[in-house]
């Protein structure tokens, strides 16, 4: 049983860490790309979380996804993808965690 255990913990920060350096690739390529090119690589970090049960980066990306959207890009793009990197790197995946996270997007999204 402690086998197992060990195997998924090890999975899971291997899948951090996957995530973690998706996201940095995307935050040295965003002060240069249009909004739509970074687009797929969220998408591809919403598939990777929802698949391994990360739910507050699926919230955070939902909503980073909507920011792109609206045509954020270049330095904007930092923040959104800082919060995303505390989605993926947070411990709790119960639903008052993904409301917390989609709470500070909220307020980021209509400030």
């Amino acid at each position: 049983m402690g086998r197992v255990v060990d195997r998924e913990m090890t999975m899971m920060e291997s899948v951090r860490a996957d995530l973690a350096a998706r996201i940095a690739a995307i935050d040295v390529k965003a002060p240069y790309s249009a909004a739509r090119d970074l687009k797929p690589d969220i998408d591809q970090i919403r598939l990777i979380a929802h698949r391994n049960g990360l739910n507050p980066a699926v919230t955070v990306a939902h909503f980073v996804d909507s920011a792109l959207s609206r045509g954020e890009h270049g330095a904007l793009v930092h923040g959104w993808l800082s919060v995303l990197g505390d989605a993926v790197a947070c411990e709790r995946q119960d639903v008052r965690a993904c409301d917390t996270f989609a709470a500070a997007c909220s307020v980021r999204l209509a400030g």
